[in-house]
């Protein structure tokens, strides 16, 4: 399964329906993918941003299977794919799962630009270990 972190939905993140407000699924992916970057690939977000590297998001999709409610406690799963246009990009596929079933599911594709500006680009660290990603199909 990969990476794997376990969150709590909290009170706040309920809608006027009962279940969790559409918005915060994303976040919980995010916590879940930036623990990812600084664990797995050695990427420090905040050192990197103060050496004038940002990774930033291009894109991403999702797909909401199940609704969570107040108090589950679920699994965000995280695995690093490879693009197979070679472009200076990486694939993250996220999903979210509550007693073994899948609620949401995502994808979200980063970059690497220099906070001057400039073109995207993905440091030698992170390329090394794109080399034993499998590549994103589809």
């Amino acid at each position: 399964m990969g990476y794997v972190k376990e969150y709590t939905v909290k009170e706040e993140h309920i809608d006027v329906q009962g279940i969790m407000d559409g918005l915060f699924y994303p976040f919980y992916m995010e916590y879940c993918r930036h623990e990812f970057i600084k664990d797995v690939l050695g990427f420090s977000l905040e050192e990197e941003a103060k050496r004038g590297v940002n990774m930033v998001l291009s894109q991403y999709t999702i797909q909401f299977i199940r609704s969570l409610k107040k108090d589950d406690t679920f699994t965000v799963t995280c695995e690093l794919f490879s693009d197979k246009s070679e472009k200076p990009q990486i694939h993250f596929e996220q999903k979210i799962i509550l007693n073994g079933k899948i609620v949401t599911k995502a994808v979200f594709t980063g970059t690497c630009v220099p906070a001057t500006g400039g073109r995207p680009f993905l440091p030698d660290s992170i390329k090394e270990k794109m080399k034993t990603a499998p590549v994103l199909e589809g």
